[in-house]
Formats: structure tokens, C-alpha cells, sequence
């Protein structure tokens, strides 16, 4: 009975426990196929690593090529229902033609990086007015 008793009290702490284990690896890859702005940055096509730190859900992303730091940018970590099959962008189209990165998945893993609307910290901010 006694036995019982306690591994109900520790099956709440596991549970979270694997939930953030999920969320624990900090680096991944990226494939950028044209030019593409990640949170103010522009990134040449290529191929990039990503590592951040934290377990979500907000993160700062360093995104590096061959090894040295390319771009920071703020992003959110995803929980997924189901691991994705393979590894993929998503970006949308910009007014002004460029794209923006929004999303990069994962392949095998349960989660993905979201990138929002938030400008860099050095990135210059638009400007309000006629456009």
C-alpha cells in the first residue's frame, strides 16, 4: 500500500520530468535555400547549425556557420503531437519580396523552433509612416 502511495506522489514529477526531456537537446541544423531573414538578420543560402540554450518556451537562438556565430535571434521551442518525419523550414514572403523564416522542424524530434515578428536587438526598427 505504502508503495503505492508513493509512486502516485512521483508520477506527476516524472511525467514533467519526460516532458522537458523532450525539450532538453539544444542544437539542431538548418538548410536555407535562398536568401532568408531570420528575426533581422539576413542569411545567405547555405547550410547552419542552431544551439540555444533553455527548455522553453522562449529561447535565444544562435544560428552558426562553420562554427562561428552568424545571427541571435529570440524564438519559441513547440511541442509537437508526433515526431516529425524530416527536417523543414517554413518561411513566409515579406511586402517587400524577401522571406522571413517562421518555423524549422525537426526530423525525429517532437518539437520545433518557432521564429516570430520580434526585429534583432541591433537590427534598425521599420519605420512608421508612407509606405
Amino acid at each position: 500500500m505504502k508503495l503505492s502511495m508513493i509512486f502516485r506522489k512521483l508520477l506527476p514529477g516524472l511525467a514533467l520530468l519526460l516532458a522537458t526531456a523532450a525539450f532538453a537537446a539544444s542544437k539542431g541544423s538548418l538548410k536555407v535555400y535562398e536568401p532568408t531573414t531570420v528575426s533581422g538578420y539576413q542569411l545567405a543560402a547555405g547550410e547552419y547549425q542552431l544551439k540555444w540554450d533553455g527548455t522553453g518556451p522562449s529561447v535565444d537562438v544562435s544560428v552558426l556557420s562553420q562554427g562561428k556565430v552568424v545571427a541571435t535571434a529570440p524564438a519559441r521551442l513547440i511541442e509537437l503531437g508526433h515526431a516529425n518525419a524530416d527536417s523543414s523550414t517554413e518561411t513566409s514572403q515579406n511586402h517587400d519580396g524577401t522571406r522571413s523564416l517562421t518555423k524549422v522542424n525537426f526530423a525525429g524530434k517532437k518539437y520545433a523552433l518557432g521564429f516570430g515578428d520580434e526585429p534583432a536587438m541591433n537590427a534598425p526598427m521599420p519605420q512608421k509612416g508612407n509606405q
